[in-house]
């Protein structure tokens, strides 16, 4: 870990919050059942040891030579601890300010003499606001530790979308979108190949990939090269690369070094058969009809986020093509620079949200704590005769789980 002074100042909140979060276990637990008090409070603190334990394993036992399974599932759990503390203590914290402030009003008016019984008197820790606290905690844990079993449950979703301009040739034109897929993460292969089995079983005409094919590291495809080569499509697969693709987010030894990396994920892009779009369309004719595809490379408005795409340069050439389509891989990109300035952009195709892998979804709803910081963020959005979807990501980063986000196969139809 990079800064352990950082990440005992971590601990010792974690440690905080465990203490504050066990009054109201010891709140809701009647005094009369000693032996249900004295379980849960030895279950509550061999948890918090083991959880404490394993924080301080990875600040000072190498954590990054860690085998990758016991990384990524020891980080899921002490940090889903540690905002299932939070949320817990949230409760308290309010219940504590009622506390605080009745304490006040009775000093103030009651105005009771010391010694007296009045002045004796607790304001004790509301039962419901200690309960809520523990149910919104233990819920957010219990949702978190489910969502492990969510992380290969590849959900085709079928998107139809209507153009007037569309040339009558392509009607019915049938597209799969897939997105991060952040090979760096998976941990079942088998489970992928099904995933690209569904792909494949939809027959597409095209199939396009929006950016994140790795976390970091080009060698992350090596185990999977044999996976994602079989897809194929009568008109091809097609690319861009994402945030993640340029190596942004470790340390490299100079610079040189973490070039090489990225020319040799372009060259995996080839190795796999598909065409690695830089700038640069592409234009399909059938008869004398003919729609464009651009690509672009990573370019978002949000300031922590790369701009490395030139739309002016994939645009080039297109300007008589009555219909386009977009790769682009933050959704961000849509309303900073597509629409303002290229109106004849029909549909935008982006991904990077996951929709945080976390969220609800249900007809006519839906939320996610990705939403506070994008605007768009998954499925599809028009403005005009402008269309973006975003899909959800066929894979996962950093918690290895879906919660209410499935991984996404978008199947598109043009009409």
């Amino acid at each position: 870990m990079r800064n352990p002074t950082f990440f005992l100042i971590l601990i010792g909140i974690m440690l905080v919050l465990e203490i504050y979060v066990f009054q109201a276990l010891k709140m809701v637990v009647p005094p009369t059942s000693p032996r249900v008090r004295m379980a849960l409070t030895v279950i509550y603190w061999l948890f918090a040891v083991l959880v404490v334990g394993a924080f301080i394993a990875m600040v000072y036992f190498n954590y990054d030579s860690w085998p990758k399974s016991a990384r990524v599932y020891v980080l899921a759990i002490v940090v889903g601890t540690f905002f299932s503390l939070v949320v817990a203590s949230l409760f308290l914290v309010v219940d504590d300010i009622r506390r605080g402030a009745t304490w006040i009003i009775v000093r103030m008016f009651r105005n009771p003499a010391p010694g007296t019984e009045a002045d004796a008197e607790k304001i004790t820790r509301s039962v419901f606001m200690s309960w809520m606290g523990l149910i919104f905690g233990g819920g957010l844990f219990s949702t978190l530790i489910y969502g492990f079993s969510n992380k290969y449950n590849y959900t085709v979703r079928r998107v139809v979308l209507n153009y007037s301009n569309l040339p009558e040739a392509f009607r019915g034109l049938k597209i799969v979108q897939l997105s991060d897929i952040h090979s760096g993460s998976f941990m079942d292969k088998k489970a992928v190949q099904r995933g690209v089995e569904k792909v494949l079983e939809e027959n597409p005409d095209l199939i396009l990939f929006t950016g994140d094919l790795v976390n970091d590291y080009a060698t992350e495809m090596v185990e999977y090269m044999d996976v994602f080569d079989k897809l194929k499509a009568n008109m091809g697969v097609y690319s861009v690369l994402g945030n993640h693709d340029y190596g942004d987010y470790v340390r490299w030894p100079d610079a040189a070094t973490k070039v090489a990396n990225l020319e040799r994920l372009k060259n995996v892009h080839g190795l796999l058969g598909w065409t690695l779009l830089m700038n640069e369309n592409v234009i399909f004719e059938r008869g004398d009809q003919r729609i464009a595809l651009l690509g672009i490379e990573n370019w978002s408005a949000k300031s922590n986020f790369p701009k490395h795409g030139r739309l002016d340069e994939a645009h080039a050439g297109t300007e008589h093509i009555p219909f386009k389509i977009l790769m682009s891989h933050d959704p961000s990109h849509w309303d900073a620079e597509v629409r303002p300035q290229y109106s004849d952009i029909d549909l935008t195709l982006a991904g990077h949200t996951h929709g945080m892998q976390f969220g609800v979804e249900i007809p006519g709803f839906k939320w996610s704590p990705v939403q506070y910081m994008y605007k768009q963020w998954a499925g599809l959005y028009e403005e005009g005769n402008q269309k973006l979807y975003i899909n959800r990501g066929f894979g996962f980063i950093g918690y290895p789980g879906r919660v209410g986000i499935l991984p996404e196969i978008t199947v598109i139809t043009l009409t």
